[in-house]
C-alpha cells in the first residue's frame, strides 16, 4: 500500500483481504466512515487502542499571502485533530 490512501484502495485492500466483493467492501468503508463522522459530531470520539478524534473550534482571524503581503479574513472553522493511542505509538515504534 501507498502513503496516500484513497477510500478506493481501502475497498480494494479490504476485498483482497476478506474475499468480499467490493460492493460489500464499499458498504463496510462508507458504513465506518458513517459512524465515525456521527460520533466526532458530539465532540469527542475515542477508539480503544487507535486513538481519540476531537472536535476543535477556530476562531476568526486575520491572515496574510506571504508572497503578495494582501491580508484577508479566515473565517471561524471546526477542524478535528487526532491523538494515537499509546498502544498504537508502542506498535508503530516496533516496526520503525
Amino acid at each position: 500500500m501507498s502513503n496516500n490512501l484513497k477510500k478506493i484502495d481501502i475497498i480494494n485492500h479490504l476485498n483482497k483481504k476478506t474475499g468480499f466483493s467490493k460492493i460489500h467492501s464499499n458498504k463496510i468503508v462508507n458504513d465506518l466512515i458513517d459512524i465515525i463522522l456521527e460520533n466526532i459530531k458530539t465532540g469527542q470520539l475515542n477508539i480503544k487502542n487507535i486513538g481519540s478524534f476531537k472536535v476543535i473550534s477556530k476562531k476568526q482571524r486575520l491572515g496574510r499571502n506571504p508572497k503578495t503581503k494582501k491580508e484577508y479574513v479566515i473565517s471561524q472553522r471546526k477542524t478535528v485533530s487526532f491523538a494515537p493511542s499509546k498502544f498504537l505509538l508502542k506498535d508503530l515504534n516496533k516496526i520503525l
